[in-house]
């Protein structure tokens, strides 16, 4: 299932979230050799992480991680602002409509509909917080992906060349790709609606979205 979790919950589900920071240094770290910190518990994280991000995170039968993402609102600070604005010019992006999605990381051991129940994870946030658009960081392996999912974005900026091209690319998800995602996922809109609601629930989660 698809769980919605701010870091300051994440204690509650302690092997959900072990698992997620050892995959992602697996990923980041190991697999694609990004120069990214790993702490004594093998765990990958970042300055954002301390932020309080929210995470959508699936989790495996038995507790543990199979994909996730990580989501802050661009009116506070972000990675792409601190860190790749010079992809996009030397500007920034800053919108209470715009959240920044980082951190895209899917388990060796995740199923081949993995990527695309997180784009429905997307959907669920853009629709319940009042979202218009995500804009994140994605290098070229991700290309591939995107389009394969329906969802590419539209590119703000590039930096490099070939496999160690980094761009920057706005998303906007409108009923028509949220369908499309959802067959591509194989789960239905009312499951996925009852996973978000499971952790906020539909009152709770539009107060966050008017604080956010």
């Amino acid at each position: 299932m698809l769980r919605y979790v701010y870091a300051n919950d994440l204690y509650q589900y302690p092997q959900l979230a072990a698992s997620m920071f050892r995959d992602r240094a697996d990923q980041f770290k190991t697999r694609l050799g990004w120069e990214v910190s790993v702490d004594e518990h093998g765990f990958e994280k970042d300055q954002y992480d301390e932020l309080n991000p929210l995470y959508v995170i699936w989790e495996n039968a038995d507790g543990s991680h199979g994909g996730s993402m990580r989501f802050l609102p661009t009116t506070g600070r972000t990675m792409v602002n601190e860190h790749f604005s010079h992809v996009i010019g030397g500007g920034e992006v800053r919108s209470p409509l715009i959240w920044e999605c980082t951190r895209f990381c899917l388990s060796r051991t995740a199923s081949s509909r993995m990527a695309a129940l997180l784009v429905v994870a997307c959907g669920e946030v853009m629709h319940h917080f009042n979202v218009e658009h995500f804009v994140g960081v994605f290098d070229a392996r991700m290309v591939r992906i995107y389009r394969m999912l329906g969802a590419s974005p539209d590119v703000l900026g590039r930096d490099g060349a070939g496999r160690d091209q980094v761009s920057v690319g706005l998303w906007h998800y409108d009923a028509a790709d949220r369908n499309k995602v959802l067959r591509r996922a194989g789960v239905s809109l009312a499951l996925s609606q009852l996973w978000f609601d499971r952790s906020f629930g539909a009152d709770d989660a539009q107060d966050l979205a008017q604080s956010a």
